[in-house]
């Protein structure tokens, strides 16, 4: 299931707030939790999609409560290595930024699903940003060759293609990809 999947699941727009994710999911948990519907089975089905949408997507954020210290204790952050866009709101552009970090966690991590779901979900949302195309493309490649190491190789294909796909004329993540088929052919034989 993907990123804007479990925002679906909560009744949310894709790039809700950390604030509507809760509430969301409290109101639906109330709706569907068993105590309530003792003897409804699909009522118990939907609370357990619920808490899982929940818990996937409030993994990406961080609580408000930390970036409110950050407003009244200023502290001296490293430049940002993202690029600013014009086209992008003041929103937009701290989304963007707060979801680089979360994709550098991920990708440090070797969570690539995770890194995925929110990549896609950030491309959804910010749909002009050649910057956010070139991220996914590169979490694409990462996991693809993660794949290829686990011998998944026609899964590790369709994600190669994939990140091709997302951004054809990124030369230096041609020769990455092309790496990577030669791995795979190495190891057909």
């Amino acid at each position: 299931m993907g990123l804007a999947d479990h925002y679906r699941t909560l009744g949310l727009r894709t790039g809700a707030s950390f604030d509507e994710v809760k509430a969301a999911y409290r109101k639906l948990a109330r709706k569907y939790h068993p105590d309530v519907n003792p003897d409804d089975q699909k009522a118990n089905d939907q609370f357990i999609k619920v808490t899982k949408a929940y818990e996937s997507l409030i993994e990406l954020f961080q609580p408000e409560e930390a970036s409110e210290a950050s407003v009244t204790e200023p502290a001296e952050e490293p430049p940002s290595p993202v690029q600013t866009n014009p086209g992008l709101s003041d929103h937009e552009q701290k989304l963007k930024r707060d979801s680089y970090r979360q994709l550098q966690a991920l990708l440090k991590q070797q969570k690539y699903p995770r890194a995925i779901a929110l990549v896609e979900g950030l491309a959804q949302r910010i749909t002009q940003d050649s910057e956010v195309r070139q991220w996914q493309a590169i979490t694409y490649q990462r996991w693809g060759r993660q794949l290829i190491s686990e011998g998944q190789l026609s899964k590790a294909r369709i994600y190669l293609d994939k990140a091709l796909k997302t951004d054809p004329l990124n030369k230096s993540l041609w020769v990455e990809i092309n790496r990577d088929f030669q791995a795979m052919e190495q190891r057909l034989q």
